[in-house]
């Protein structure tokens, strides 16, 4: 016995130093692949752990198998590092826009919808897809296991198979992302009542359109969200979106499971983005939170728990909801918005970016592709939406996203990406 013990020993001591030699040593550069400029702050992953990217670009790690890099304004791009020099190495990213459109749990299923959508990306020169993969009623339309414990969540199915979807999607040379309807859901909060938000009575709480919400303090409520992002992740998509990542806007008293005061519900949205990039780290996908629009602008958390200066460090995108519609009382020097989309949506970023002094490719907005509900009940169309988009491509953000909760985006008047933007 003591003798195979001895024998053990001896084999691990000549088997380390192969082990030792495979984690390679390896330092260089992440830089931009059109023009060979580094990438300040790029985020890289080896072996599951985080690589420091200086300002210059550079970057030094000891690991084996495959190297993740990715930076906002670029395709993320995957190495094997035994492929990599040493010294000197060059990890080259491709710019990239992403303009995209918007597809609900349903529409993805529906031909009808979907074909239309997906001729307009290739006619217009647009290279984007938002899909629900967990829906503003808590369906989550794939075969879900994290879904299947949810009574009612799995109901529906028009994604058969979510990594055929994605693989669909890229051989089109469309970048894809996963859009997680995060703290309002139904359905979780009928199953679990212990996980729901609660009026003063101890009855569910319910909003406007007479759907429960979740409680963000809940462990059991983030774990679910986390879970099903990983499994888009793992399913091949390029982007995790986090909406409704916030507590429900109302009037009345309600109760969670903790106190809820501005810096706890600060603490709260800031700390579940924290964790979602902890967890995500080992897949190669960009994390993206959709931000009310008046949150540009107001210096708290206009009561939701949402402020930049917490949201900006745990993501890779802030999407705002720039949606002429959306701002009630305007903005500074312009009362009625919707006679205004350009300087809407312009000035909110241009507020937003004047507090957070980062690089306008952390932001891609939301724009609005539908009717006017809130002012004189215009249509949002062509020209409407162009202004919009002309705003933001002025300030320079990564792109943008139209919304339409029916999916039927008319004829759009578009200018292609340059080629090589839209070739994956």
């Amino acid at each position: 016995m003591f003798r195979r013990i001895l024998h053990s020993i001896a084999l691990a001591a000549c088997l380390l130093p192969a082990l030792v030699q495979s984690a390679m040593a390896t330092e260089g550069r992440v830089v931009d692949a059109a023009t060979g400029i580094p990438i300040a702050g790029a985020t890289l992953v080896a072996d599951g752990h985080a690589v420091p990217v200086d300002d210059g670009g550079r970057f030094q790690f000891q690991a084996t198998g495959t190297v993740f890099a990715r930076a906002p304004g670029y395709r993320a791009g995957s190495f094997p590092i035994a492929a990599l020099p040493a010294a000197n190495a060059v990890l080259r990213l491709e710019p990239f826009t992403p303009k995209a459109l918007y597809l609900t749990v349903y529409g993805i299923g529906a031909s009808s919808l979907r074909e239309p959508v997906l001729a307009l990306i290739h006619e217009k020169g647009l290279n984007a897809l938002v899909i629900d993969i967990k829906g503003d009623r808590g369906l989550v339309p794939y075969p879900s296991a994290t879904a299947a414990a949810v009574a009612g969540a799995r109901q529906v199915t028009t994604i058969p198979d979510l990594t055929a979807l994605t693989a669909m999607l890229h051989a089109q040379g469309i970048y894809a992302i996963a859009r997680i309807v995060t703290f309002k859901d139904p359905l979780l909060a009928a199953s679990h009542p212990e996980l729901a938000v609660k009026r003063s009575d101890g009855e569910l709480f319910r909003d406007k359109e007479k759907l429960a919400w979740t409680d963000p303090l809940q462990p059991a409520v983030r774990d679910y969200n986390i879970a099903i992002a990983i499994e888009a992740a793992r399913a091949g998509f390029d982007e995790i979106q986090f909406d409704y990542l916030r507590f429900p806007d109302s009037a009345q008293r309600l109760r969670f499971a903790g106190p809820t005061a501005e810096k706890d519900r600060v603490a709260a949205i800031s700390g579940f983005l924290a964790e979602v990039r902890h967890r995500l780290q080992p897949y190669n996908v960009y994390i993206a939170a959709d931000i009310f629009g008046y949150v540009c602008w107001n210096l708290d958390d206009t009561g939701i728990g949402q402020r930049l200066e917490e949201l900006a460090p745990q993501v890779d995108y802030l999407s705002p909801m720039l949606y002429p519609s959306g701002f009630q009382y305007g903005i500074p020097g312009y009362r009625n918005p919707v006679n205004h989309s350009y300087e809407i949506v312009r000035l909110s970023l241009e507020n937003a970016l004047s507090r957070l002094k980062i690089s306008p490719k952390r932001f891609r907005p939301w724009l609005q592709a539908f009717k006017d509900y809130a002012f004189d009940r215009r249509a949002f169309g062509a020209s409407e939406v162009r202004l919009q988009t002309k705003a933001a491509d002025d300030v320079g953000v990564d792109g943008w996203m139209l919304w339409n909760p029916r999916n039927v985006y008319g004829d759009l008047e578009m200018k292609p990406p340059p080629a090589r933007q839209a070739a994956r």
